[in-house]
């Protein structure tokens, strides 16, 4: 069985690993033929209101996948701004409304080949974002830039179409023969439209962000240690 860590901080407080991060993600996106992506500037490394969820292997440290939650404030443009800006500036009045320090998004994630199939880089870590939000940074409305794959997960764990932007919620994006769907949770502490498994295991975890589980994805079962809990930082 894969045994894998989850394992949460403050993007400024680990430099070193957000490189292995951005290799990570550059790897996967190399595969897909995308070598450039706003979510994939490394201005987010000394942004002091950016948080890492790093998945690493247990046996050797060896990184997995990732994804990162960015909390608007006014300094750092959201990657969703700066993609879906060029298209349709209504994104940057759709953000500003939720409110600074209150909004966030889920981006940058990214999962290796060696762990595809076993619902790594879908549901456990947009789960994980949510509790992260929730839980510790206090973030109420994440929005997300979803490629076709990951919609029906996003739906899944609450995520809705944010259909104001583009055309009914839709772009060309990265390349204009891939398609981006812009979603958004307005309110990650109510989600009704998330299954009821998904907010019983968040439920769960805002309680409790320090758990080890084993997961069952399609491919199999994956024995996870969570780490949520941003132990040292004073929010």
């Amino acid at each position: 069985m894969i045994s894998v860590r989850f394992r949460a901080f403050r993007a400024i407080d680990e430099p070193d690993t957000c490189a292995r991060f951005i290799e990570g993600h550059r790897k996967v996106l190399e595969i897909f033929g995308i070598t450039m992506v706003t979510s994939n500037k490394s201005l987010w490394v000394e942004h002091e209101n950016t948080y890492v969820i790093f998945v690493e292997s247990k046996e050797d440290g060896r990184p997995l996948a990732g994804a990162r939650v960015q909390i608007a404030d006014g300094k750092l443009p959201l990657p969703i701004e700066d993609a879906v800006g060029k298209v349709d500036q209504k994104i940057y009045d759709v953000v500003k409304q939720y409110g600074v320090n209150h909004t966030a998004e889920l981006c940058g994630l990214w999962n290796s080949r060696e762990v595809a199939g076993y619902g790594i880089g879908s549901f456990m870590l947009t789960r994980a974002a949510i509790i992260l939000c929730r839980a510790t940074l206090k973030v109420k409305t994440l929005f997300a830039l979803c490629a076709p794959a990951t919609v029906k997960m996003g739906s899944k764990n609450g995520f809705v179409i944010e259909k104001s932007l583009g055309n009914d919620g839709f772009f060309n994006y990265p390349k204009l023969d891939l398609i981006a769907t812009a979603m958004i949770i307005k309110d990650v502490n109510d989600i009704p439209t998330a299954t009821a498994d998904n907010r019983q295991f968040i439920e769960e975890f805002v309680a409790q962000p320090v758990q080890n589980r084993v997961e069952k994805g399609p491919k199999g079962e994956i024995d996870v240690a969570y780490d949520l809990a941003l132990s040292g930082i004073l929010m």
